[in-house]
């Protein structure tokens, strides 16, 4: 893939649009950088693109900014994380700007609280699409390892209310272990 001038407004249109269109927090931007960069682009395999999301979603910041940083470091180095990162940052920067001037007029508003209310609905529904997306791609690979540290780590959260950082800590640990041993039974053979 050519990385000319061309390419990185590609990817900051591109970027920028779903970053405009993202309402809700971080993972709903997910899926629509999946159908882009993965669906539509093909820049990126959908194997890469769990592994980027994992990432995102463990690291520290905000998992839109983080995402669209990976995903730019991945296709382009430093210059295609700088684009990615200002095309995510823009639109709420803009957005925010214009609504803090007026907002005593949004914050009274009943038309803007119901179209904020019709909205958390929908958020919901995207974000219950990446985790269902997500829950496919693991138990289409048939790694029963991995099955178990998912359901695992689920059951840490949902029904002991596990600190989520040590749920992501203790995952990260396992993989480790887990794809070392792999590594060291390949060796083995």
């Amino acid at each position: 893939m050519k990385k000319n001038f061309r390419f990185f407004i590609r990817l900051f249109l591109s970027t920028f649009y779903i970053s405009a269109f993202t309402f809700g927090g971080g993972f709903v931007i997910i899926p629509l950088l999946r159908k882009k960069f993965v669906e539509q682009y093909m820049w990126i395999n959908s194997d890469e693109m769990l592994d980027l999301t994992a990432i995102a979603q463990s690291a520290p910041g905000a998992v839109a900014v983080n995402a669209s940083v990976l995903i730019g470091y991945r296709l382009a180095g430093f210059i295609g994380a700088a684009v990615t990162v200002v095309a995510t940052i823009l639109p709420p920067l803009i957005t925010l700007s214009v609504i803090s001037f007026i907002y005593s007029a949004f914050r009274d508003s009943v038309i803007a609280a119901c179209v904020l209310r019709g909205m958390q609905a929908g958020v919901a529904a995207v974000i219950c699409d990446v985790v269902i997306s997500m829950v496919k791609e693991i138990l289409g690979k048939k790694n029963a390892f991995a099955v178990a540290l998912m359901l695992g780590a689920f059951a840490a959260s949902w029904f002991f209310n596990a600190n989520v950082i040590y749920i992501i800590l203790i995952c990260a640990v396992l993989g480790l272990t887990g794809v070392l041993i792999k590594k060291e039974e390949g060796g083995k053979k």
